[in-house]
């Protein structure tokens, strides 16, 4: 079975050791020749000038594919645009397309009275630029604030209709969610892509609470497994081997995409694709 192709998600850095840290991750894990790697926005888009120089720098120093994500938060719609063709002039030609979250210290999200109201929106907008690939983002399991699968599947087909060419989900633990996520969509018509997120727990307790907080379910016998390996000082090796597990699952099922979040820690996800026999390829210049 062929090896999958990957892609990696960073974030851009707001010190200067995470600035360190991001740019160890980036020549840690650009020799497994990504297909693109993606960089976030954050919260409130308190990371806008962070992430577009992240953007750039990625881009420009090591060859690679970058798709920059871009939200509807706490700007203009003409704000909104002029990042968006700041990233078309600098070459970037690929956008994550999101709604955002709230800034902090709100509960909810709240459009700008001149801004997007929703990813649909922005993305519509960014498709009628002729100037972008865009992806989005999608939730095997319910989102936080949809109603139901159902739902959170019909929000992702207007999302595709709008514009956008393919999907990355959040992540989850076990491959069937996934499976019935990638089969919902298809019964409802989507035929684009959907590629499914993968998060090396590099701390099972970080893990948890981004569950909670994304609508992630934790399965009982995660807790227990855990629970037991971080009593046995096990932890890293049990999550090597859960990740591995879960993407080799994947590529069973039919998955030829892989997206690593990989918090800027990033051996755990080079181990990961290293036993999916993933191996770093050196161009001929760097060998001399």
């Amino acid at each position: 079975m062929p090896a999958p192709r990957i892609s990696f998600e960073f974030f851009p850095p707001q010190t200067l050791d995470a600035s360190f840290r991001l740019w160890e991750t980036v020549q840690m894990l650009a020799p497994l020749k990504p297909n693109f790697v993606s960089v976030t926005y954050g919260a409130g888009g308190t990371t806008r000038e962070l992430t577009h120089e992240a953007v750039t720098t990625i881009g420009d120093h090591y060859g690679l594919n970058v798709a920059a994500h871009l939200t509807c938060v706490d700007a203009t719609r003409a704000e909104t645009l002029a990042i968006a063709e700041s990233y078309a002039q600098a070459g970037v030609t690929e956008i994550v397309a999101l709604r955002g979250d709230a800034p902090k210290g709100e509960e909810s999200f709240t459009a700008h009275p001149d801004g997007f109201a929703s990813s649909v929106d922005l993305i519509e907008a960014l498709a009628e630029t002729g100037k972008f690939t865009i992806r989005v983002g999608a939730y095997p399991e319910a989102h936080p604030e949809a109603a139901d699968m159902a739902a959170n599947v019909a929000w992702l087909k207007r999302k595709i209709d709008a514009g956008a060419s393919s999907a990355i989900t959040q992540f989850f633990f076990e491959a069937e969610s996934f499976f019935r996520f990638r089969d919902a969509c298809e019964k409802a018509g989507i035929d684009a892509p959907i590629i499914p997120g993968i998060l090396p727990i590099i701390s099972w307790s970080g893990a948890r609470r981004f569950a909670e907080r994304c609508g992630t379910t934790v399965p009982d016998w995660l807790d227990k497994t855990f629970d037991k390996a971080i009593r046995d000082g096990r932890e890293h090796l049990l999550a090597t081997a859960l990740a591995t597990e879960l993407c080799d699952d994947l590529i069973q099922g039919g998955v030829e995409d892989l997206h690593f979040y990989t918090l800027n820690r990033p051996h755990l996800t080079r181990e990961i694709c290293h036993a999916l026999g993933l191996e770093p390829q050196v161009s001929l210049q760097n060998v001399a």
